[in-house]
């Protein structure tokens, strides 16, 4: 699905996200729910240049927030699965990119969205490309999508990985729900 759909659910929890900003209570959107802060704080959802899906390296920008949020790392091995991707809100700060999709991550103060999914374990990569074989079939001549069993080669490595970098990631935000 797509931000941009037309489905009845979707005007109302925008309008949820924008209160949540107005009141300060800290957002935290991956993939989807990084397009649904992104389109709800005036960003806007576009299709990407090519699909991203698979492990592949992002790159931490090069400021105060990303440093708050990422502590010394420069980059890390992330899960991508998506064909869009958005915009950065007004007063939005740039923290992640990758080779093939230019924003995948921003933060604006203690709100959190992420175009990559950092939440992974290896049953829910193992449960996409169950469910995503088709997807995955029809992109299989595509040099930025992986197959499943690339993606599920090394997978308790991956993981490892990504979930430090999760930890670091809720580790900051959950400061946030007490400040």
């Amino acid at each position: 699905m797509s931000v941009n759909d037309d489905l009845p659910w979707l005007p109302p929890l925008f309008e949820l996200i924008r209160e949540a900003k107005i009141h300060d209570i800290p957002l935290l959107g991956l993939c989807l729910g990084g397009q649904l802060i992104s389109k709800a704080l005036g960003g806007v959802i576009t299709k990407n240049t090519v699909k991203e899906i698979g492990w592949g390296e992002v790159f931490i920008s090069q400021n105060d927030q990303a440093a708050h949020w990422f502590g010394e790392l420069n980059g890390f091995n992330s899960f991508h699965w998506h064909g869009e991707t958005f915009s950065l809100p007004l007063g939005a700060t740039h923290l992640l990119s990758s080779e093939y999709c230019q924003n995948q991550a921003y933060s604006m103060g203690k709100h959190l969205a992420f175009q990559c999914h950092i939440e992974m374990t290896a049953d829910m990569v193992k449960g996409w490309c169950d469910a995503g074989a088709e997807e995955l079939a029809e992109s299989v001549s595509s040099h930025t999508v992986q197959q499943a069993n690339e993606m599920q080669e090394n997978l308790p490595l991956h993981i490892f990985s990504l979930n430090k970098v999760a930890t670091q990631i809720y580790s900051q935000w959950i400061k946030g729900l007490v400040a």
